[in-house]
């Protein structure tokens, strides 16, 4: 269940650290958010590579799915490393608590945004 885990992970980090914009005097929710963005990333970039390396060739109307899945895969397996990279390199820098986090919880909505499609076609491929 490899790629479960990636889907689920990105999901509650980028829950976990909207609702730390609302507790801010609370500095444990957005390190759990942090630890879970970089978590994603590194459960995203081992369920892609089973993906590519160890999924057969499909003909059809599966194929066109599988296509898109791999695409949208790619994009969230981007958005994540860019966006995880950005916010370890806030974090090191300390400066996790200006400005530049809108830009890192953009970067993270586009992959939870992101990783959710890749899932749902995912499953179309699975059960449909």
């Amino acid at each position: 269940m490899m790629v479960h885990f990636p889907i689920a992970i990105i999901t509650i980090g980028f829950i976990t650290d909207i609702i730390s914009m609302f507790y801010t005097k609370d500095a444990c929710l957005s390190k759990m958010g942090y630890w879970l963005e970089v978590i994603g990333m590194a459960g995203a970039i081992l369920a892609f590579g089973t993906g590519y390396f160890l999924t057969d060739p499909m003909d059809g109307e599966a194929g066109l799915i599988r296509d898109r899945h791999q695409l949208f895969a790619t994009f969230t397996l981007i958005t994540i490393i860019i966006g995880a990279l950005f916010r370890i390199v806030l974090n090191y820098q300390k400066l996790d608590n200006s400005n530049l986090k809108y830009l890192s919880l953009g970067l993270f909505f586009i992959s939870f945004i992101l990783v959710s499609i890749t899932g749902f076609l995912g499953g179309k491929l699975v059960f449909g």
